[in-house]
């Protein structure tokens, strides 16, 4: 097993392949490397992600933790090297990233791929899929999913009521000096080159400026847009329609939301869904016509609601369900995220947040985003990933990279 960043989210993701034999360890803050190192004695380590491939003959699969920016790119040398790989969430910094990532993935159908989205594997998500796939509330036409965080560009007045103590609102002046253990350049990547700040290092500061990273919509839309994506066999969207304060160019919101129309999807009807953070919720939720969970999911069937969240869910109106059967569980359990992915290198098959699955995910998660960020109602060719209406939405699908960077 290589580690590609052993910091943060990868010091989490490497102590859930532990068990594994690690042979390579990488990050680009020497503070984070020698810590991984004194855990793995046998590793070998390195500050550039690239030169472990000069390795590659030394381990068999790859956990990719980088910041967003970066997750393509350590992800394609993998696949290209033979490898499996396990890449923390979102799958990719934009949507032409996910398809080339998608595309390679399926390529190679030998290796065992999967996105870090943990609660994918849980009891209660499987529960969901199964009433919402056996008709417990019956055809779904409509879904929600809120999140409460709101971090991002947003005033002074609301960081505070929102619990955001790491606010910013522009894009920094004046350069501060470099940590002594950190490479800046290797971590800033594919990324336009800008002095060193605090407000971007160390994580999570960095996911709000949008030469990193795109905010909340692909950190926690990974985990609660993946429930509705599962459940209602969700792809590309035909229209996505966002709303929120006017974009700005540094900076993600704290608070929007995006709506999403997709087609019919065989015997599932066609189905609205709207993303809420920060501020933004439901009118069901507003109007306290439902229990006031801080996040979650509703599913509005034509005989009845489904309310969930990570852990838990309830049948809605409660007094319509009494007495009710829950179906018969039909999606495989699993022991817990890593270990599907494991047990897929070992057997030969894939996990169920597979590359497959968690690209199109990834993909309709960013749209959101261009969707707002060009403040128009975007008619999306999932083919050509073009919006077809906004070609000014071009640059946040794809973007230049900095010299020295190539996604190949």
């Amino acid at each position: 097993m290589a580690i590609i960043a052993a910091g943060g989210r990868g010091a989490g993701n490497m102590a859930g392949v532990s068990g594994e034999y690690i042979t390579a360890l990488c990050d680009v803050n020497q503070r984070n490397l020698d810590a991984a190192a004194q855990k793995h004695l046998q590793a070998a380590t390195f500050t550039d992600f690239r030169k472990v491939f000069d390795k590659a003959k030394d381990f068999d699969a790859v956990v990719v933790s980088t910041c967003e920016h970066t997750h393509a790119f350590a992800t394609m040398m993998a696949l290209q090297a033979g490898k499996h790989v396990y890449c923390e969430k979102p799958l990719t910094y934009n949507i032409w990233e996910a398809r080339k990532i998608r595309e390679a993935a399926a390529e190679r159908p030998k290796l065992a791929t999967q996105m870090g989205i943990q609660i994918h594997s849980s009891e209660n998500y499987r529960r969901v899929v199964e009433l919402i796939q056996t008709g417990a509330i019956g055809k779904v036409r409509e879904a929600h999913v809120w999140v409460s965080r709101a971090w991002g560009r947003q005033s002074a007045e609301a960081a505070k009521r929102n619990g955001d103590i790491v606010n910013v609102t522009e894009r920094p002046k004046e350069a501060m000096p470099v940590p002594a253990t950190l490479d800046w350049d290797l971590w800033l990547g594919p990324a336009p080159a800008r002095p060193f700040h605090e407000v971007y290092f160390p994580g999570p500061k960095w996911y709000r400026w949008w030469d990193f990273g795109n905010g909340t919509m692909s950190d926690l839309g990974s985990h609660m847009n993946d429930l509705p994506f599962w459940a209602l066999k969700l792809k590309a969207p035909l229209t996505i329609e966002a709303s929120g304060p006017p974009p700005h160019a540094e900076i993600a919101p704290a608070s929007m939301q995006a709506t999403y129309e997709y087609g019919p999807r065989g015997e599932m009807p066609a189905v609205k869904l709207t993303w809420y953070q920060g501020e933004n919720k439901p009118d069901l939720w507003t109007q306290k016509k439902i229990p006031q969970w801080g996040s979650g999911h509703l599913f509005v069937g034509d005989k009845g609601m489904l309310l969930s969240d990570y852990g838990k869910y309830l049948l809605l109106p409660e007094a319509d369900f009494a007495g009710f059967k829950p179906p018969e569980p039909f999606i495989p359990r699993v022991k817990n995220h890593y270990d599907d992915w494991l047990t897929a290198i070992r057997n030969g098959t894939q996990s169920h947040a597979n590359f497959e699955y968690s690209g199109w995910l990834t993909e309709a998660n960013h749209l959101g985003n261009v969707a707002y960020r060009v403040g128009k109602k975007i008619e999306w060719d999932p083919v050509t990933l073009r919006a077809k209406n906004a070609p000014e939405a071009a640059p946040f699908i794809q973007r230049e990279y900095r010299k020295g960077w190539k996604l190949v």
